[in-house]
């Protein structure tokens, strides 16, 4: 048995879960069919009240499909979408799959230069968006500095439920762009103004790219993951496999995070439709909505980030809300401290499992079991068919169990490469591994726990410091809501290790108490020399994960300004 045999994690695989499971491969607008075959007439998905069969999904889907190709879409047309949860967001997503397209995920909250790079750098020729003036604007303005042929507008009302369709134009008439409908865009009316019978496409599962997603750009210029439909559907797979209890056409996810997102679009989309579940879509997180869908709607599958279970946890606290209907949460995206999986889990009566994706694995690639020990700190353990092993950063050779490496992964989930990036690609794909910049440990018992990424890593006179070990110690004290570590310049040492604070609601830390308490519990390479106790929250991203880069970005900003 060598080192990373998935022997090593295949003793604690949950009851029914099985390494060495077939995975098929089929096109992903199969799911959709597959699930309209299956349940036709039940609730498949549900906007602010408004709902949709499986009928309904699958014929619209199939409109689209038919509209896109009568006017000129060939196979591998990078379409972006640039929309928020809502019953569009599967209309086109499977829409143009079953056209042949490829689906180019865009955030609504993007600037224009953001939309614009993405826009150039997929050479995507069609994008679909809504009439809202906060997003058609800035659609418009980039079809006029790009290639950009075809813009597809969707009215917002049309998905409201009655009587919201007629008060928002009223109400909210502001947010209503005018020049969405005047005649210079495609409307959705045109497009799926046809007989809903598309031609078919012979797609190459492994070789045809159904999705460019690209990665949040931590560093440098955001790389598009090339993944293919075998990668995608993969991937569903191996998640249906890890919930082998899980009824089809008898449970409810709850998306509140967004489909454009990797995790929401396998974990919240696809994972749902493959499961045959009603799916009660927000078209953003919002506290009280949130507690008042699961209390009114039951929903009993809940994908979310690390922040959303926390804010859920603190607010329900002091609310009544009946939140008992969640059997099962994946928490991904960031790190899940214990305090936060142990309230989300008391309140709930929820199991809440750690997992860890990438946008270049479709994403999933590890996660806790379902039935079994849900360690502390774990990313869990690698899913069906996956393998992955770390390797020293300097010498590439496997590390010993319980030493740090990076880890890298083997699997049908990986993604053929980075669009249009063959050097970006080489560095990342080598010997048949992805190497994913993260440092991990693995146990005796096969888990695997993210120590940090490589290039978060603080070099402090030569010594390493990870900050998700600061991180981890500080949320044990009593009172930290959240907290991002990073390294700082200095102008004395070089550099240091800095902390961010903030509070639990109704709570308070004392710095000088902090202090005392990670004295005690950290080494003094790794103490932080400066802590920052804030009383707003720190900067997130759009899914709710805490977000370093931003925060250093603001810190430098009043560097900057301080200096002028």
């Amino acid at each position: 048995m060598s080192l990373y045999s998935p022997d090593l994690w295949t003793k604690s695989y949950a009851p029914g879960v099985s390494q060495t499971m077939d995975i098929p491969a089929y096109p992903i607008h199969q799911l959709l069919s597959d699930a309209h075959a299956k349940y036709g007439r039940a609730i498949a998905f549900d906007f602010m009240g408004k709902r949709y069969t499986w009928g309904d999904l699958e014929a619209v889907s199939n409109h689209v499909a038919r509209g896109l190709q009568d006017r000129g879409l060939q196979k591998g047309t990078r379409v972006a979408l640039m929309l928020p949860n809502c019953p569009f967001y599967p209309a086109f997503y499977y829409g143009v799959l079953k056209a042949g397209g490829t689906v180019v995920n865009l955030n609504p909250l993007y600037s224009v230069r953001e939309i614009k790079h993405h826009i150039e750098d997929s050479d995507s020729t069609w994008l679909v968006t809504l009439d809202l003036e906060a997003l058609f604007s800035k659609a418009a303005t980039v079809m006029e500095q790009t290639k950009l042929e075809n813009i597809i507008v969707c009215r917002f009302t049309d998905v409201l439920p009655f009587p919201k369709n007629l008060l928002f134009p009223i109400v909210k008439w502001k947010e209503v762009s005018g020049a969405a409908h005047n005649g210079d865009y495609l409307a959705f009316d045109d497009i799926v103004h046809n007989d809903g019978k598309p031609a078919p496409v012979d797609i190459d599962l492994h070789e045809d790219i159904a999705l460019l997603q690209y990665t949040g750009g931590t560093t440098g210029v955001p790389k598009a993951a090339c993944l293919t439909h075998a990668n995608i559907t993969a991937n569903v797979e191996q998640c249906r496999a890890w919930f082998p209890g899980a009824k089809e056409g008898q449970g409810k996810m709850l998306a509140v995070i967004p489909f454009f997102h990797v995790f929401s679009m396998t974990a919240c989309l696809n994972f749902a439709v493959r499961l045959g579940f009603e799916i009660i879509a927000t078209p953003r997180f919002d506290i009280d909505d949130t507690l008042k869908i699961i209390a009114k709607k039951k929903p009993t599958l809940f994908p979310a980030v690390p922040a959303i279970y926390n804010a859920i946890s603190h607010k329900a606290l002091h609310a009544k809300y009946d939140l008992t209907s969640i059997e099962f949460c994946v928490s991904g995206g960031a790190p899940l401290p214990a305090e936060v999986k142990k309230q989300f889990e008391e309140l709930t009566g929820a199991v809440v499992v750690e997992g860890y994706g990438l946008s270049e694995t479709s994403p999933v690639v590890c996660v806790n079991p379902t039935a079994g020990p849900n360690k502390h700190g774990s990313i869990g353990l690698p899913v069906p068919g996956t393998i992955v092993e770390l390797v020293d950063l300097e010498t590439g050779e496997l590390v010993p169990l319980g030493e740090k490496g990076e880890l890298c992964v083997r699997g049908p989930q990986v993604m053929k490469g980075y669009w249009n990036k063959p050097e970006e690609t080489a560095a990342v794909l080598k010997n048949g591994r992805l190497h994913t910049g993260d440092v991990a440990v693995v146990d005796k018992d096969g888990y695997f726990s993210i120590v940090d990424r490589i290039k978060d890593m603080i070099i402090i006179n030569g010594f390493k410091v990870y900050p998700r070990n600061v991180e981890d110690v500080i949320y044990e004290f009593d009172g930290v809501g959240e907290c991002i570590v990073a390294g700082v310049p200095d102008a004395a040492r070089g550099g240091i290790v800095k902390a961010w604070v903030v509070a639990k609601p109704g709570k308070s830390v004392d710095a000088d108490a902090l202090r005392v308490y990670l004295k005690e519990h950290l080494s003094p390479i790794e103490m932080p020399k400066a802590i920052d106790m804030r009383d707003e929250p720190l900067p997130k991203t759009l899914i709710g994960k805490l977000s370093r880069k931003d925060l250093l970005a603001q810190e430098a900003a009043k560097a900057q300004a301080a200096k002028s």
